[in-house]
């Protein structure tokens, strides 16, 4: 045979007591939606944050890959200047075709002056990218100050409902508040 019983605890007997009562606690019933409003707020900013790193990190990733591409146009190009000055070099030996080593010098000076082109295009799309990645880690900032505000209000919502303070209460509104004007900002790309 199972013998059943019940563990009361002392939040059930407030409960029931606000039940036998029929008195409703208008101030927790605020604060109840209040909370509930900064959390889903909150929420909404954490994806907003996460996502703004991520593009942070991805834009972080392209400047890199175009500095090495960039580097590897510079090494080219080296390349290309090296085979230059031997064509020049072998222009100058006797017994050779003077004007064929001149003409691939030529070519080798238009290839390098193409390579110099496409390797300062590589540094400017890192530069741009770098930018970019610099731009977003500042709208993450914001994004994460606007969460924090929001559990500090949340927090603060928690004092309130302990201590029946209504400073805290109109506290806890303003601190929210500062955590919306901060997510508007981070919105803007203040």
């Amino acid at each position: 045979m199972s013998e059943e019983f019940e563990v009361r605890g002392v939040h059930d007997d407030v409960l029931d007591h606000a039940a036998e009562s029929a008195q409703s606690d208008r101030l927790a019933g605020r604060i109840a939606v209040m909370t509930a409003i900064l959390s889903t707020a909150g929420a909404v900013f954490g994806y907003q944050g996460g996502a703004t790193q991520n593009e942070a990190l991805l834009l972080k990733n392209e400047a890199a890959i175009h500095k090495t591409e960039a580097a590897n146009q510079w090494a080219y190009y080296q390349a290309k200047g090296q085979k230059e000055a031997i064509a020049e070099l072998t222009a100058q030996l006797p017994g050779v075709d003077h004007e064929a080593a001149r003409r691939e010098a030529r070519r080798y000076a238009a290839e390098k002056e193409q390579v110099r082109q496409k390797a300062e295009a590589q540094e400017q799309a890192a530069r741009d990218a770098d930018q970019a990645s610099e731009q977003a880690v500042h709208h993450h900032h914001r994004w994460a100050q606007s969460v924090v505000a929001l559990q500090v209000a949340i927090a603060m919502a928690a004092i309130t409902l302990l201590t029946r303070r209504r400073w805290l209460q109109f506290a806890s509104y303003g601190i929210g508040a500062l955590g919306g004007v901060l997510a508007v900002l981070a919105a803007l790309h203040v």
